[in-house]
């Protein structure tokens, strides 16, 4: 397998369009790195010049040490898997997953054993006689899977692969090609606007928008600590809820007051709202959905952070509920126990977790907490 750098790569159109700016990345043998963000934010075109099939208007790409920048797409060792699985309609599972190694002059014996040995990794094996059509689309997209593996490629590329299956199918899919990147100890960059995938299969992501790079981090990290608004809102599912707040100071005393409720911050936190010079200035609060829950008895010290509103949507997830809700005009989410009594229109007391809140900056929307 092999390990990828890529330095100050750029892509612009020549209508002037820059839809990568500046990229810069190096990728460990062996990586799942995945590249995620909304449409339009560079994550296929990026991926595409790492394949060769668009060209870097800037920049220097290798891979193991080789500039590719100028190297023809067949000569760098890649496979592409797409979404729309791409294959010969008219030729078998066999002759499809075969097809790139018949190209490439392999003998028959050896094409015969690999396309044999990537049927079983992928449970193909009683349909290699078989024609696309008659396919389910896991089954195609499994075949796509096989045609890169039976190359043996330094680095395998995929282009939203499971974009096309039905939810459940893409779960399975999920936990295959996870089993897959173990089994073959692969190097794969792995292009989805789905976080959920992202999440569950990366070793490291990469959240793109507008062709920039807004932070590259373990999936842990970039839940638990964001670098900026962008990321906060984007990771995570329901996303996090934000509120505008004003910062006051009183020597070691920070809080932050929503409306009438006044939040009293842990001292690390506040700390750095201390030394940042925020008092007095609005900032934004990002709390997750999980890290708000029913107010109980006894919580009276955290008499500030409590918010008394009245339920708008409530909707039961099976072992959790959403329930929605707004404060200070900003609409919420939060994700309670099934258990709850609280319905639609209900009134209703909400707490914050204060050690999981999180502040960001309002102009420059980068986090202060941590």
């Amino acid at each position: 397998m092999a390990s990828l750098s890529l330095k100050n790569i750029c892509k612009v159109y020549p209508n002037g369009f820059e839809a990568v700016k500046d990229f810069n990345l190096e990728i460990e043998d062996k990586e799942f790195i995945i590249f995620v963000g909304p449409s339009g934010c560079g994550k296929s075109t990026t991926l595409r010049m790492v394949a060769g099939l668009e060209e870097i208007s800037s920049g220097e790409l290798s891979i193991d040490g080789r500039v590719v920048n100028d190297v023809e797409p067949k000569d760098r060792d890649i496979a592409m898997v797409f979404q729309n699985y791409a294959l010969y309609p008219h030729m078998t599972v066999f002759d499809n997953m075969a097809f790139g190694l018949k190209l490439r002059k392999v003998p028959k014996d050896e094409i015969k054993k690999k396309v044999e040995e990537a049927a079983r990794i992928l449970d193909l094996e009683k349909l290699l006689d078989r024609k696309p059509k008659a396919l389910s689309g896991g089954q195609r997209q499994r075949v796509a899977m096989g045609r890169a593996i039976v190359r043996e490629p330094k680095v395998f590329l995929m282009d939203e692969p499971l974009s096309n299956l039905d939810a459940k199918l893409r779960v399975q899919m999920r936990a295959e090609i996870a089993s897959l990147h173990q089994r073959l100890g692969a190097t794969i960059i792995y292009v989805t606007h789905d976080q959920t995938e992202a999440m569950t299969l990366g070793t490291r992501i990469v959240v793109l928008k507008d062709g920039l790079t807004m932070q590259v981090d373990s999936p842990q990290k970039l839940y638990n600590e964001p670098n900026n608004l962008f990321v906060a809102g984007f990771i995570g599912s329901p996303q996090m809820n934000f509120l505008d707040a004003v910062c006051h100071v009183n020597g070691e005393n920070v809080t932050l007051q929503v409306g009438e409720n006044s939040i009293v911050l842990p001292a690390a936190k506040g700390k750095k709202l201390s030394d940042g010079n925020y008092n007095g200035k609005t900032v934004v609060i990002g709390i997750r959905p999980e890290d708000i829950d029913e107010a109980q008895q006894g919580q009276d010290g955290q008499a500030g952070n409590i918010f008394n509103t009245k339920v708008t949507g409530y909707e039961l997830l099976g072992s959790e509920v959403l329930l929605y809700y707004t404060i200070n005009g900003a609409s919420m989410t939060a994700k309670v126990d099934s258990s709850t009594k609280a319905r639609l229109g209900d009134p209703i007391q909400l707490v914050m977790d204060i050690d999981k809140i999180h502040v960001f900056d309002k102009e420059t929307e980068l986090t202060i907490t941590h």
